[in-house]
């Protein structure tokens, strides 16, 4: 039996722009997809730390290495430039889940993998 399971997730992200013109969407620093194990495209959850609220959407690439992690469309009513999120990506699985977790510092830059166990630290 396939199950859906928690693939990967990008903690602490900062969104640093919110543009309400662009038609929906959650673009990434191409780095931090590529480290996430996320592609063009996917499907993700985003979970804002700041308000509480959530919002699934999908992925576009943003420039390599700007750190931009950017709210598009109607969801930027929803979080806002400066808000803090979690980016989830599930996927169905017959076995068990080995998902990536990466910790991100405040300009969105690569700080480590974590483990389930580091989550509480």
């Amino acid at each position: 039996m396939k199950r859906l399971l928690l693939k990967s997730m990008i903690l602490k992200a900062r969104i640093t722009q919110a543009d309400l013109k662009y038609v929906g969407s959650i673009t990434i620093d191409e780095d931090l997809i590529d480290r996430a194990n996320l592609s063009e495209h996917e499907n993700v959850h985003v979970i804002d730390r700041t308000n509480g609220k959530r919002l699934e959407t999908y992925v576009i690439k943003g420039d390599r290495g700007s750190g931009v992690i950017c709210m598009n469309g109607a969801a930027a009513h929803l979080i806002n430039k400066d808000d803090q999120v979690d980016i989830m990506a599930f996927s169905w699985s017959k076995s068990d889940a080995d998902p990536v977790f990466i910790e991100v510092d405040g300009d969105n830059r690569f700080v480590k993998n974590l483990t389930v166990e580091q989550f509480g630290e």
